[in-house]
């Protein structure tokens, strides 16, 4: 295990320094303004990669992929956002891109927003791809039928970058790589904090993300089967899509009130769907984080503020500050170097010992 962890913090360290990056990203508050961004120093903004190479086999190079050698520099590349960019997670994600593309001095950056619609992000990525793009970092909105984009980029011999879902495609032929979070460790964790919050016992319902992306099934795995495996004394007597938005999340919260009124606990697969959660239990007259304990995965600031406010009880980080792993990591792909299938980032944990502290670090 030692050695597994030394590798993997070598690798981490290796793919920084390769590209002469800071894996530092933008924070973006939910509320109105725009919020601030972390100082180059706050390594709380920071993806950390815990890959380790020799787990994924020899990996992707530019000479199994087919792609031409690129300096970024001199380049056209296009990001694909998958949803509309009224979700805090969304909205620094994009920001990252863009401010590390800046940094870069990236020839050229095109971004587009498809507005959680699957023609639109096809349809936006072949765009992408008549205004010349070279590399492409998506955003996939389903971790399926994105294949007639995928096809138009392999066409141009144009590599993609898969950011925060996966894609059902092969690796090093229809995508070079997937960054993102181990999504079935997000649900165990969130299932030791709300073990943790309820004593073991209870019934919880679970606010689940869309259907048909990897991470609504992997973080819902991850929780029920840790739940089953550790706490038999909490039952989850609910399982209902919020589509990861906060209006969906209030009013499936409000019908399981109704439905479902012994709930105890709420497991929101994002931060969005469980604040709007707390809304419905604060208008029923319950008192969430006391009555209704609630657990939920993002690390948005408002989200880790409730649990300063005492109406939370646990959030589980998903970092959406992709901008320094995306182009680190496509330096080293057209440097020659041979990219992981997976390259999995690290989360944190934010619960009532260190949100206080930890608030001014969130996005």
């Amino acid at each position: 295990m030692t050695n597994h962890r030394t590798r993997a913090l070598a690798a981490t360290c290796l793919l920084l320094a390769t590209a002469g990056l800071a894996a530092t990203g933008c924070s973006k508050s939910e509320s109105s303004d725009k919020g601030a961004s972390p100082s180059g120093s706050d390594q709380a903004a920071q993806q950390q990669v815990t890959t380790d190479p020799t787990a994924s086999g020899a990996g992707c190079t530019l000479t199994a992929y087919g792609a031409p050698k690129l300096d970024l520099k001199n380049a056209v590349v296009g990001f694909s956002q998958s949803e509309k960019e009224d979700n805090p997670f969304r909205i620094a994600e994009t920001q990252s891109i863009k401010d590390e593309a800046a940094k870069l001095g990236v020839k050229k950056l095109l971004t587009t927003d498809a507005q959680s619609q699957l023609p639109k992000q096809i349809s936006d990525i072949q765009d992408m791809l008549a205004q010349g793009a070279q590399l492409l970092i998506v955003a996939p909105l389903n971790s399926d039928g994105l294949d007639p984009a995928l096809k138009a980029a392999a066409a141009k011999h144009v590599p993609v970058i898969t950011i925060d879902r996966k894609i059902n495609a092969t690796s090093c032929k229809d995508y070079v790589t997937f960054l993102g979070s181990d999504f079935v460790e997000q649900g165990k964790r969130a299932a030791d904090a709300m073990i943790k919050a309820t004593g073991g016992k209870g019934q919880v319902a679970i606010l689940l993300g869309s259907s048909g992306n990897n991470v609504t099934t992997d973080r819902t795995k991850g929780f029920v089967d840790e739940i089953a495996a550790k706490a038999p004394g909490l039952k989850v007597v609910a399982q209902q899509t919020g589509d990861f938005t906060r209006d969906k999340g209030q009013q499936v919260m409000e019908q399981l009130i109704q439905s479902k009124p012994g709930i105890t606990a709420v497991y929101a697969e994002n931060d969005e769907m469980g604040l709007g959660a707390v809304t419905a239990l604060k208008s029923a007259g319950k008192n969430p984080g006391k009555d209704v304990k609630v657990v939920s995965v993002d690390g948005t600031r408002n989200a880790v503020q409730a649990i300063v406010n005492g109406t939370y009880n646990a959030v589980i980080e998903s970092n959406p500050r992709f901008g320094p792993l995306a182009f680190a990591t496509a330096q080293k792909f057209y440097s020659g170097e041979a990219i992981p299938e997976d390259v999995i980032i690290s989360d944190r944990a934010y619960d009532e010992s260190n949100a206080k502290a930890s608030v001014g670090g969130a996005f």
